[in-house]
């Protein structure tokens, strides 16, 4: 087998994947925002789809599977793993690659929307919890459980996603997993990128700043594909854990403002109206978008 970290492949992708960057990051954010409302259902769909397939060519499996689930949920051994904070901690860590809940970073997507009271995007965005931990990480269970494959201990990670599909469908499945995994990883950049742009805009209006960005990001791209997974995942545990911080307590600051919020739509939806923000409904007077 070659040595994947001493071969050209990485620094092949990398180019790949620097110069797609380029053409999307200088293509502006409707161009960014295209790719992914093309590529994110599509790729969802596709995983969800190869998921129940699975499901249903082993449904005799399923109450053992779900039995498995609840009884290594709560045997001594998880309680205990649970209670010396391990285990909470890799949970917590990698739900927050799942679905970003608390980190900050989906807001920025949530405000390039145009709605006429914040609370409707607010709702509309925990719709994505619900499809990334529920739907998508459920569906990876099942996949892994069904098939068997992890009993082995041999395959980890998205290898034992692909061995899993493999064993179901036959080697050709590799690559379904390989390019919605891609995908996946792809939508993730541009996705990432997009929110840091929006930064960047709020901070500078300068073209060349934002051009000078625009190499950069893409230069991260290709660096980043040459990283081993081991100082990835440490690099990103470290830096979305700095970002959880930041953000939990502009949470808590900015609390009191989202109740009244909330507080606002739920009575002009029983007034049987379609809710419109007013700044003055909740005692704000600074704010420069919704302006009454």
């Amino acid at each position: 087998m070659p040595d994947f970290e001493h071969s050209t492949v990485p620094v092949i992708v990398g180019i790949i994947l620097f110069i797609v960057s380029i053409i999307l990051f200088f293509g502006g954010t409707e161009r960014i925002s295209w790719v992914s409302s093309v590529l994110v259902p599509i790729m969802s769909c596709m995983y969800i789809l190869i998921g129940l397939i699975i499901i249903i060519l082993n449904i005799g499996q399923v109450p053992a599977v779900l039995a498995l689930i609840f009884k290594s949920a709560f045997n001594f051994r998880a309680i205990f793993g649970g209670f010396t904070g391990s285990c909470m901690v890799y949970g917590i860590k990698r739900g927050l690659f799942s679905n970003e809940a608390g980190m900050g970073s989906a807001p920025n997507a949530s405000a390039s929307a145009e709605v006429s009271h914040p609370a409707k995007q607010g709702l509309a965005q925990i719709i994505s919890v619900y499809i990334d931990t529920l739907l998508i990480c459920s569906t990876t269970v099942f996949i892994i459980l069904l098939t068997g494959q992890y009993q082995s201990g041999e395959f980890d990670g998205i290898p034992l996603i692909q061995q899993s599909v493999s064993a179901q469908f036959g080697p050709f499945a590799i690559h379904l997993i390989t390019a919605a995994v891609c995908m996946f990883a792809f939508t993730s950049i541009i996705g990432n990128y997009f929110y840091a742009e929006s930064n960047i805009r709020f901070i500078s209006k300068n073209p060349v700043v934002m051009n000078v960005f625009r190499v950069l990001a893409a230069v991260m791209v290709f660096l980043g594909a040459q990283n081993n997974m081991s100082v990835a995942w440490s690099l990103a545990d470290i830096t979305m854990g700095l970002e959880a911080i930041v953000n939990i307590i502009a949470i808590l600051l900015l609390s009191g403002i989202a109740l009244r919020a909330l507080e606002d739509y739920e009575k002009q939806k029983k007034d049987g109206k379609d809710p419109v923000f007013h700044e003055s409904n909740i005692g704000l007077n600074n704010t420069d978008v919704w302006k009454d």
